[in-house]
């Protein structure tokens, strides 16, 4: 199972979001890469580090389905309630869950409620509500949604332990939150809400 972070680990990289800055963290089958979505700065910095385009867009992560509450609203019945189905899970499983099922990102209309410095090109904003502890935690303590790409320059292998990231980035990131990845051997899922198409 996927450790937790210290508390104090956990306040420093939530002090980092605010600042505009870069953490490194562990996500369902990788390191990942996060700041403050709506931080023009921050995530200039960010596609800086990384050497990705804007173009692409950026996936946020959140803790639970009140987070990203404004983008549920223009969506009709159906797509909430497969939305909300596949966010949920049983008190069997609110533990392990994470680890046995491979996550689903959803591709979201935007409704302009996003900058566009997350969505790239796009008309649709990358959202995945992540039930791995580390991700769960710093979205729960940063009140809100956070970026996760993946912790790797481009076109190289993302990275699966906190060494490889620091290898990768170094000082360049302002805190690395410890943890462990879950079990997931792939990454997540990328699924279009309105037309259902796998692009992932």
């Amino acid at each position: 199972m996927a450790s937790m972070p210290g508390r104090w680990l956990l306040t420093q990289a939530v002090a980092s979001l605010y600042r505009g800055q870069t953490i490194a963290y562990p996500t369902e089958a990788v390191w990942g890469l996060g700041c403050d979505p709506f931080n023009v700065s921050a995530v200039n910095r960010l596609l800086a580090i990384k050497n990705r385009p804007i173009e692409k867009g950026l996936i946020l992560v959140a803790a639970n389905l009140h987070q990203i509450a404004p983008l549920l609203y223009p969506l009709n019945k159906k797509q909430r309630a497969q939305l909300i189905e596949s966010v949920e899970v049983s008190t069997d499983d609110k533990n392990l869950g994470f680890q046995n099922q491979r996550a689903t990102t959803w591709l979201i209309p935007s409704q302009g409620l996003v900058p566009q410095w997350i969505t790239g090109d796009h008309d649709t904003v990358a959202i995945r509500i992540s039930r791995h502890p580390v991700v769960n935690a710093l979205c729960l303590a940063f009140g809100g949604m956070i970026v996760s790409t993946s912790a790797n320059p481009r076109s190289l292998r993302p990275a699966v332990n906190q060494l490889a990231a620091r290898r990768y980035f170094g000082k360049r990131i302002d805190t690395y939150v410890a943890g462990t990845v879950g079990s997931a051997t792939q990454p997540s899922i990328i699924r279009d809400l309105t037309t259902g198409r796998v692009l992932r």
